[in-house]
């Protein structure tokens, strides 16, 4: 509990306040505007949860990334896995997948019309699917940013150990550097600075992002979940930018080191392979992604049963914001179905859909003062 209380203690929140007050009003004389994207759902959702944007000052700004891997998700991906359900698969998948809309429909409109899919609360749950059906295919929808894709990754060893030939992965991983470095080329983003995501961080360790800070002259801070770890993040990239400065500053360092975590990046390499990947909101980043070496193709869904994922036209109203609001451009109320049309129980877009995504944050918290 030392990780939790000690980092929910209201006077020292209320001194970094004080302290982030007096960075921001050096700023303020400068005439600056600070832009600091987190890029982790879960940072959305305590920033949200905790008032943070409510306490800092005017000129820091907040902004909320891609960092919701359902929701750059592409419409594409849903289809081909509707096209497996289709044609006799058992879709196994984690549940916050299912009400995400592709062209037409979402993996619960297939539920409902006969498709076999089934929700998993971890990934090993689909080993069993497999053994328990043998006569069938058993395909795990396998997206992620990093901190899952060893997890998922691991199903294709297990698998052979087990000597199951039924299951297979219908891959959508994505990197977090890469998109970082996609949208800093954006000019109208106006990021000066990111919150690192935490648990991202623990898998590729805090010297993946030395190039944003070296090459690019971007403050990187690794911050936790709770609200003095943000508080602490934010207050660091302030001294950072008012003394010029670009370093990489790991404070979650009691999760996260230097090196990442090892055994999980050597599965990686082993199964995985650098790849494309069309993000939601983004659109096609070269190398952003991770897809089955070919001597694992026997694995590989799109390669053994013959699916293939297009770019998808996406089934939400036109007037959803979703692109928009994934990259930082847009903000959830500016949304004209946000809270109306649009809300958990009837997501329009993705980034409503996800417990993580940016539309679920703000509606959750802080619709009533938008």
């Amino acid at each position: 509990m030392k990780y939790i209380d000690g980092f929910r203690n209201a006077a020292a929140a209320a001194a970094l306040r004080g302290s982030i007050a007096e960075l921001a009003e050096e700023m303020t004389a400068a005439n600056s505007r600070v832009g600091i994207m987190e890029v982790c759902g879960s940072h959305t959702m305590a920033i949200a949860r905790y008032g943070i944007r409510d306490i800092l000052p005017e000129n820091i700004e907040l902004i909320s990334g891609p960092g919701c891997p359902v929701c750059v998700t592409e419409a594409g991906y849903i289809d081909a896995a509707i096209e497996l359900a289709g044609s006799g698969a058992i879709i196994a998948s984690f549940g916050d997948m299912l009400r995400v809309r592709g062209s037409e429909l979402s993996l619960s409109d297939c539920r409902a019309r006969g498709g076999t899919v089934e929700i998993c609360y971890s990934p090993a749950a689909a080993l069993e699917l497999a053994a328990a059906h043998p006569d069938r295919e058993v395909v795990f929808l396998a997206i992620g940013f990093e901190t899952t894709i060893a997890p998922v990754t691991s199903l294709v060893e297990l698998a052979r150990q087990r000597k199951l030939g039924n299951l297979s992965l219908l891959t959508a991983f994505k990197l977090v550097p890469p998109a970082l470095a996609a949208l800093l080329a954006d000019p109208e983003l106006g990021i000066d600075a990111f919150l690192c995501p935490a648990h991202v961080s623990a898998i590729i360790g805090a010297r993946a992002y030395l190039p944003f800070t070296g090459e690019r002259g971007v403050p990187c801070v690794i911050a936790g979940f709770e609200p003095l770890d943000i508080l602490l993040g934010v207050q660091a990239i302030l001294v950072q930018i008012l003394g010029d400065e670009a370093k990489l500053d790991n404070q979650y360092n009691r999760v996260v080191k230097p090196e990442g975590n090892v055994r999980a990046q050597a599965l990686m390499e082993k199964y995985l392979e650098p790849a494309d990947a069309v993000w939601g909101g983004l659109g096609r980043l070269p190398a952003s992604g991770l897809a089955l070496r070919e001597e694992f193709a026997g694995f590989d869904a799109e390669k053994k049963l013959g699916v293939t994922i297009h770019s998808g036209r996406g089934g939400e109203d036109p007037r959803c914001l979703c692109g928009d609001v994934i990259k930082g451009k847009r903000k959830p109320p500016d949304c004209p179905l946000f809270a109306t049309v649009c809300s958990p129980e009837h997501a329009i877009g993705p980034c409503m859909v996800s417990s993580e995504g940016s539309c679920a944050a703000y509606y959750k918290y802080l619709r009533f003062t938008e």
